[in-house]
């Protein structure tokens, strides 16, 4: 039987043999802590705190500001020291708590835990949504919600997202490595909630070691199963991984439950076990640094909150000043304007990058050579898309499928023309849902 997959697709350079191998390394802040508001998709957080208050680790500093959204906490204990802007790793400038570490790391007292199988569904939920977990591989989804489907019972499998196709991130591998019994507790907690699904883990065939390691920890787990995926760019992608395990399509105006499925993260998996069995809020991570302008790149647990600056200073430096800086992955990831930025819910990675190779190129007119439709996993055809991108003719860019664009830039990628695929189709993209909103 071969591996399974998808119709499309990459396969670029890796880069993860730079940190793969680097066992996961803890890094406790040395300056103050910042927190954005908003480290999820959804309505910003609401400020729990004042100047001047002090805090201890594990304590909520800021709550749920709607249905869609989730709260945060304090990572270290201290003074609240501001309540002002800073920028993300994005970019924006966003509202954000201020906390000056006080070094001691005194820990508030965690929520109090039973077993689960004492636990209903209900309180699962709560513990989920209290804790402030999120989608910590891509938006930053609330868990919580992502695991209240209108009809739970109609959910046939809980996916746990182990591909990390993005080239240059390992923590996701390391933490399966490291951490296998923890992910395989966050996936139990998930399948006591849907008594008729089945936990799949979906691990590239480039990981066997994980694949392994996972097999073994899951040998008495009747309902959970690992299945080895093709090592393939954007086989993590939502849509793709469900293709890939299920057969089952997706499109734009569908979310996974309507196919029968919830998808979670590595690390949101190992969130939920120590939420759920621990009784302990998010308030750590684990981030790849990593690119070849990185003197000893690595995987490290981070309190959510740390300058960026010190990651780097962590992983030995810089060999010489990066001309690029990405937050996330080099496909689908942010350029960073600046280091001064925190370490967020959704950070899985800062890579660094002596040559900005995309900045320097030069895009020419289209060949019409076929290669962006032949790799694109939506099966659309970008370089038309990009057309009525740039033309800014939102109507025919909806009627020719531009919003099934999961902007995973494997059009850019192999284009020759150097063109921005990706860019124009997603601008465009963001502009006709909002749009579509509105109506």
């Amino acid at each position: 039987m071969g591996l399974l997959t998808f119709k499309g697709g990459i396969h670029p350079n890796d880069g993860k043999s730079l940190a793969k191998d680097q066992p996961i390394t803890e890094v406790l802040p040395q300056g103050d802590l910042v927190y954005p508001l908003s480290q999820h998709i959804g309505a910003p957080a609401i400020a729990a705190v004042k100047k001047g208050d002090h805090v201890l680790k594990g304590q909520k500093i800021a709550d749920a500001g709607g249905f869609v959204s989730a709260p945060v906490y304090a990572s270290v204990s201290g003074t609240v020291k501001a309540l002002e802007k800073h920028f993300n790793p994005t970019g924006s400038n966003v509202d954000c708590i201020v906390i000056e570490n006080d070094g001691e790391y005194k820990e508030a007292e965690a929520a109090p835990v039973k077993p689960l199988s004492e636990m209903t569904r209900d309180e699962i939920l709560t513990r989920i949504g209290d804790a402030g977990i999120v989608g910590m591989g891509g938006a930053g989804f609330p868990t919580r919600v992502k695991l209240s489907p209108k009809e739970p019972d109609k959910i046939e499998y809980i996916i746990a997202n182990c591909a990390e196709c993005e080239p240059y991130i390992t923590a996701d591998y390391r933490r399966m490595l490291e951490n296998t019994e923890e992910l395989v507790s966050g996936m139990r907690v998930i399948l006591s909630m849907f008594e008729h699904a089945q936990g799949i883990f979906g691990v590239e065939d480039n990981k066997k070691d994980c694949i392994e390691k996972l097999q073994e920890a899951i040998k008495d787990e009747p309902r959970m199963k690992v299945c080895a995926l093709q090592t393939k760019y954007p086989q993590g992608a939502e849509r793709q991984l469900i293709y890939a395990l299920t057969k089952r399509a997706i499109n734009s105006t569908m979310l996974p439950a309507d196919a029968g499925c919830i998808v979670d993260n590595v690390e949101t998996l190992i969130g939920i076990h120590n939420a759920v069995i621990n009784g302990r809020p998010l308030t750590e991570r684990i981030v790849t640094v990593s690119g070849d302008a990185v003197e000893k790149p690595g995987n490290f647990k981070v309190l959510l909150g740390t300058n960026h600056r010190e990651l780097i200073e962590a992983a030995g430096g810089f060999k010489r000043e990066p001309e690029k800086l990405i937050s996330g992955g080099p496909m689908m990831g942010f350029a960073m304007i600046t280091l001064d930025a925190p370490v967020t819910k959704t950070s899985s990675a800062i890579l660094a990058f002596q040559e900005d190779i995309v900045a320097k190129a030069m895009s020419t007119p289209c060949i019409n050579c076929g290669r962006c439709v032949e790799v694109c996993p939506s099966r659309i055809i970008p370089s038309r898309l990009a057309d009525y991108a740039e033309r800014h003719d939102e109507e025919t860019f909806t009627a020719q499928n531009g919003l099934e664009c999961v902007e995973c830039g494997s059009c850019s990628y192999v284009c020759p023309a150097k063109r921005p695929l990706k860019q124009s189709i997603g601008s465009m993209r963001k502009i006709a849902l909002a749009n579509k909103k509105k109506k």
